[in-house]
């Protein structure tokens, strides 16, 4: 951090509290989200940082060195809610006029404990706790609602109970321990992280990755995105007690992630994406395979998944349910399927066009918000991520599939 005392961080203006503000206020305002907003402690204060992502797609990023009590801006921008209760459970920061500054994480709150829960007051509001053990393959995390009939008056969500550390057993690095750790982050999204932490190792090291190991990468990624939406509308169907549909994707989910295990002997992808490539290759022979194999899942999938659309128990339970509207995606700043399930045409895939992305392209639909519209929307993805995995099955470029770096 000696750049940073020293008044810049990599030639960044430290800006003060008010300059700090309004810049942030400004950028918001404009239709930019925040990508990441977080504090580190010092020695005579807190330092402040945040990431934002212009329309553009331009990342733009701010520094503060604030004293004292911060004005909080979630009022104003909500999307800024749940940044600024974590700046303040890691650092003690107060922003003031924030509407419910309590902790994110389990690890360090006493509202559990003290039992210090928001009450609905009224005869016939009812309290429903949920959690933090599940039943399913879920985070745990305990949910508590205030209900009146169908109507959720509010909602206050305690996170953390396997809180296990990794931001502090990342510091340090990185190092080869880095990549380990972030492709256990969330079970369902090895490749993903995975994919990101190479790409800051890469950035690091100034090598790029060869076109065959990006599409290599792109395979195993989609791979893991059609099998998280498969899983996802089985649990959508046991959500509405359709089991006929839950059943059959947890079934189809399992024979994809077997794809991903063909290549590199993991079902979820583990080792599979290294600094500078990729661990894995796929020669012609496996790329078949894989190839029918898909087709069979895919087929099955689409088969199963239809019968939700089909069932009238199920859609009444879809249709107007949950509803998230246009304008209340863009002030929490929602992102993928949530996002685009109500109208907000927004994409990382489309935006920066990273290898082996050069051609994708968004289809633009409009849909309503609600449950059906975050179901139909994850159908839509299985059908891209299969269109794409067929391509880059039946062409991949020849080269090395690893890069070596410095």
């Amino acid at each position: 951090m000696q750049d940073f005392i020293c008044g810049s961080l990599n030639g960044q203006e430290i800006l003060s509290k008010e300059n700090f503000l309004k810049a942030l206020s400004r950028e918001l305002s404009t239709g930019a989200g925040i990508c990441s907003y977080f504090g580190k402690k010092e020695s005579d204060g807190v330092a402040l940082f945040a990431f934002i992502m212009r329309k553009s797609g331009e990342i733009k990023s701010l520094f503060c060195r604030p004293c004292g009590i911060m004005p909080s801006l979630t009022a104003f921008y909500p999307q800024l809610h749940l940044f600024e209760r974590e700046i303040h459970e890691n650092t003690g920061l107060m922003f003031e006029g924030h509407p419910v500054l309590n902790p994110v994480r389990y690890k360090k709150s006493a509202v559990a404990a003290s039992g210090a829960f928001f009450r609905v007051e009224g005869e016939e509001v009812h309290e429903v706790a949920v959690g933090p053990v599940h039943a399913g393959v879920i985070e745990p995390g305990h949910f508590r609602f205030q209900c009146f009939g169908e109507n959720v008056f509010n909602l206050q969500i305690e996170l953390g109970y396997q809180h296990r550390g990794i931001e502090e057993a990342l510091k340090g690095g990185p190092d080869g321990k880095t990549i380990k750790f972030m492709e256990t982050a969330a079970g369902d999204t090895t490749i993903g992280h995975a994919w990101t932490c190479a790409k800051v190792f890469e950035a690091l090291a100034g090598i790029s990755i060869t076109p065959r190991a990006a599409v290599l990468r792109g395979i195993a990624l989609e791979l893991e995105r059609m099998a998280n939406h498969i899983g996802d509308l089985g649990a959508l169907s046991g959500d509405v007690a359709y089991m006929p549909a839950a059943a059959f994707c947890g079934r189809i989910r399992g024979e994809v992630l077997n794809l991903t295990a063909l290549i590199c002997g993991s079902r979820f992808g583990r080792n599979f994406i290294i600094p500078g490539g990729a661990a894995f290759d796929i020669d012609k022979e496996l790329g078949e395979e894989i190839s029918h194999k898909l087709d069979l899942a895919f087929n099955d999938a689409v088969s199963a998944i239809s019968l939700l659309w089909e069932r009238k128990t199920v859609m009444d339970r879809f249709v107007n349910t949950g509803k998230v509207s246009f304008d209340d995606a863009l002030k929490l700043r929602l992102v993928g399927p949530a996002a685009r399930a109500s109208g907000v045409n927004f994409d990382i895939r489309a935006i920066y066009k990273n290898p082996p992305y050069e051609d994708f392209e968004l289809e633009p639909l409009t849909l309503e918000g609600d449950v059906f519209a975050r179901a139909y929307i994850r159908f839509m993805e299985i059908k891209k991520s299969y269109k794409l995995l067929k391509k880059w099955l039946s062409f991949m470029p020849e080269g090395e599939i690893f890069s070596q770096a410095p």
